[in-house]
């Protein structure tokens, strides 16, 4: 698969909606972790990433303006021992609770389907980072729920696994392969892409590419492989 460069992908697309990269920094020695949101209605835009337990949650900017929290208002990011899980919707809390019953991550999702918001029927991203500093090594999985060309009679499911990942290596997601009416759902596998920088560079990057009319909020996570220790960054367009 062809490596593409992280700052290209979103410089060249003005509304990839949702996205997800995971992988490993330059060095090797950190799980790296973004999260961001964009958004074309007010009601999408008006929202913020707040510090929730040990990731975040979404939270209106302007609570007078907000209009219909459903699929807008959830826990991006939960952490559940050394499992951090990152999704764009409330199958989060699905996850979490699958996995601390000893459900396996694929499993837990069995009971989800791509959102209902015809007739976009947007899909439900999620992932799932496994740091062991015993093993000072780290794997994680990515999935897709999507419907199958935008009929909502039918849910294609997708799991990718990646184990012992490649230093400045990661993988992108998203939840739409371009700016539509209806949105195109993303197709094919994630995409592999370039993990340069320290946190902040890195940051700072994604957030400068992000489609400045679009763009919402910003998660950003490394973590110790060694350690467990983490650091995090949260950019808001709405300060």
């Amino acid at each position: 698969m062809e490596m593409k460069s992280l700052s290209e992908e979103l410089r060249s697309n003005a509304y990839p909606g949702r996205g997800i990269v995971i992988g490993a920094s330059e060095d090797g020695k950190k799980a790296v972790i973004a999260y961001f949101i964009m958004g074309r209605s007010t009601n999408s835009r008006n929202r913020v990433f707040v510090p929730y337990e040990e990731g975040i949650r979404t939270q209106a900017f302007d609570p007078s303006k907000m209009e219909d929290p459903s699929l807008i208002i959830y826990s991006p990011v939960r952490v559940l021992g050394n499992k951090t899980i990152v999704t764009n919707g409330d199958q989060t809390d699905t996850i979490f609770d699958g996995v601390r019953n000893g459900i396996s991550f694929e499993q837990s999702l069995r009971c989800r389907e791509f959102e209902p918001d015809a007739p976009n029927y947007t899909p439900r991203i999620s992932s799932v980072v496994r740091v062991d500093p015993d093993r000072k090594q780290f794997r994680y999985a990515i999935s897709i729920l999507k419907s199958a060309n935008g009929n909502p009679e039918s849910c294609q499911r997708f799991t990718f696994g990646y184990k012992i990942p490649i230093a400045g290596e990661g993988h992108f997601i998203h939840t739409y392969m371009h700016d539509g009416d209806p949105l195109p759902s993303f197709e094919g596998e994630p995409k592999l892409v370039k993990i340069e920088g320290d946190i902040d560079s890195f940051t700072n990057m994604l957030w400068e590419n992000l489609n400045e009319d679009n763009k919402v909020s910003l998660f950003t996570r490394f973590i110790d492989i060694k350690t467990g220790k983490y650091e995090t960054r949260i950019v808001n367009k709405n300060k």
